[in-house]
């Protein structure tokens, strides 16, 4: 392969509990809203701008994607897939194609902590809090994608002022 690809996996920003409000459709909380752009800054200051992205259709992730995006200069073609909101993750980068150097999936817990432990291993990272950002460099072509180095974990708590 001529090219390493690099995977980012975006944990949804932290979301309100509103009553009577089906999980599908919880909002971001105020922690929520403030830190999603600073994984958007983050992302942007590394150089590490998604070329395409998937993203959970339940509503605090769009939110925190709208946010994330809302950083960037360009925004990159995003396709909003009810099977992020609970399905298999490394099967979903799998069938990316090829021309994709740079994929973003942005979705939940369990799914994300499961596609970080199998591609970097259990001792990757000790948790995925929300608004966190893993990122991985991707040595074989998507269908091919087994194992992968982690490169950058970004938690907005690690940020000052938090």
């Amino acid at each position: 392969m001529d090219q390493t690809r690099l995977l980012l996996v975006l944990r949804h920003a932290k979301s309100a509990w509103p009553e009577g409000v089906d999980d599908h459709e919880r909002p971001l909380g105020p922690r929520g809203l403030k830190d999603a752009p600073k994984a958007g800054r983050w992302l942007r200051e590394h150089g590490y701008l998604p070329e395409r992205v998937r993203c959970s259709t339940a509503r605090r992730a769009r939110e925190t994607w709208q946010l994330v995006s809302g950083e960037f200069e360009q925004q990159p073609p995003v396709e909003y897939d009810d099977e992020l909101y609970g399905g298999d993750y490394l099967d979903i980068a799998r069938r990316t194609p090829d021309d994709v150097t740079r994929l973003a999936l942005v979705g939940h817990e369990p799914s994300v902590s499961e596609v970080t432990f199998q591609l970097a291993g259990r001792t990757a990272i000790d948790a995925f809090p929300t608004g966190a950002v893993a990122v991985f460099e991707v040595a074989e072509s998507w269908a091919r994608l087994d194992r992968a180095q982690l490169t950058a974990f970004f938690r907005p708590r690690d940020l000052p002022g938090n």
